[in-house]
């Protein structure tokens, strides 16, 4: 867990019951109050930022969901209507890295995007909930890059699923902020700001406030078709879409929360992490 300004606290050292691995820990259930404890750890007992390694948060969750045209400005650039309901999809454990790994660009397209979003991570089971409890059921959030070979796409949109499952495609982390660290940073969740950045230039940049459904409204309106398990990431939308080539820098930057950065290398058959 990150100590802002002084360093990173494992759960192990936190609490010594929790388990270090996040996503078991989600599945057993996070305590509350883990940011109070983690500051209050003197600073030999935390990772200092320099000695960290990062890893995605977690290589196996049992779904991810993305979320199509979640805001206005990003559905009017693409000249779609603005949807009457929401637009998901659903991609493959195979797809994740995480901060600093590399996305390797597939040699079936030639025109890949990256998207900066918001991700949230469910803590417990939920199925069937109303709006009013939704963000119960939420453990935090974390930043997200959700890559998509949009030429496969504009083909035909039944090719969703291939256009956005290539391995490397799903970049997350770099940590978990819990809802207390959000709580606490934005009084309203609509005043988070999200930016999809490439070279250190930003391309497309919106609030929360800009989204057609609301997080409450997704968790809400999914939850009545398929359950959520600990562990499970709704991706819900990007501001908008930057096309990545080799060599680039593709940035997640959301204002407060911190910064996912992955770079982009041509076509190749090497594993996504590498």
């Amino acid at each position: 867990m990150l100590v802002p300004d002084r360093g990173f606290a494992p759960f192990g050292v936190i609490d010594p019951s929790l388990p270090n691995s996040l996503l078991r820990a989600l599945d057993e259930g996070l305590p509350s109050g883990l940011a109070g404890a983690a500051a209050s750890l003197p600073g030999e007992r935390l990772i200092p930022f320099a000695d960290a390694v990062y890893r995605p948060l977690y290589r196996r969750p049992r779904k991810i969901l993305g979320i199509g045209l979640n805001y206005r400005a990003h559905a009017a650039d693409l000249s779609a209507s603005v949807p009457t309901e929401p637009a998901s999809f659903l991609k493959g454990e195979h797809t994740v890295i995480g901060y600093g790994d590399v996305i390797t660009l597939p040699h079936q397209s030639t025109r890949v995007t990256a998207e900066a979003e918001l991700g949230v991570i469910f803590g417990r089971e939920c199925r069937g909930v109303d709006e009013s409890e939704a963000l119960q059921c939420i453990a935090g959030v974390c930043l997200i890059l959700d890559q998509t070979a949009e030429d496969i796409l504009q083909v035909n949109p039944r090719f969703l699923t291939r256009a956005k499952n290539f391995p490397g495609f799903f970049s997350f982390g770099p940590e978990l902020i819990t809802m207390d660290e959000v709580s606490a940073l934005f009084p309203r969740l609509s005043d988070v700001r999200i930016s999809t950045v490439r070279n250190h230039e930003i391309e497309a940049s919106a609030t929360i406030a800009d989204m057609i459904f609301s997080i409450p409204y997704l968790i809400s309106f999914h939850s009545q078709v398929m359950p959520f398990y600990p562990g499970d990431v709704i991706s819900t939308g990007t501001p908008g879409a930057t096309v990545i080539t080799q060599g680039d820098i593709v940035e997640c930057a959301i204002e407060g929360l911190g910064i996912l950065r992955n770079s982009v290398r041509g076509p190749g058959d090497a594993n996504p992490g590498d």
